[in-house]
């Protein structure tokens, strides 16, 4: 399964520039579409068939609450600090188990890693 990634306006450049010259498939809001609110963040997420990858908590609340579809998978970090490349070395963590990830809402805190199916049309 190859990843392809939608990053936040929140993610580090540094670490978007790792991810690229590691070879993902990377489309930075900041760069792209700066910004655009979180719905159509998602739903370009959604669209394009990619993790989106986010420093916001409010994502959890658009799939999970609103019922909004969800990408294929959204990985939130909440790591308290970090320098700006340690996102990149995150991601590129995660994504050696991609199956493990895809359809998942996944929390990533710096050490510990939670996991939660993503359900289509949000939570029944």
């Amino acid at each position: 399964m190859t990843v392809r990634l939608l990053v936040n306006e929140n993610f580090p450049a540094p670490s978007v520039a790792c991810l690229r010259a590691a070879g993902y498939d990377v489309v930075s809001v900041a760069e792209s579409y700066a910004g655009m609110e979180d719905a159509n963040v998602l739903s370009l997420a959604v669209r394009e068939k990619r993790w989106l990858v986010t420093f916001d908590r409010d994502y959890g609340e658009l799939v999970f609450v609103r019922g909004l579809p969800p990408p294929p998978a959204v990985i939130l970090l909440r790591a308290p600090s970090y320098r700006p490349a340690d996102p990149a070395t995150w991601i590129m963590q995660l994504s050696q188990e991609p199956d493990a990830r895809h359809g998942m809402f996944t929390v990533f805190d710096g050490g510990s890693i939670r996991s939660r199916p993503l359900i289509a049309g949000g939570a029944k």
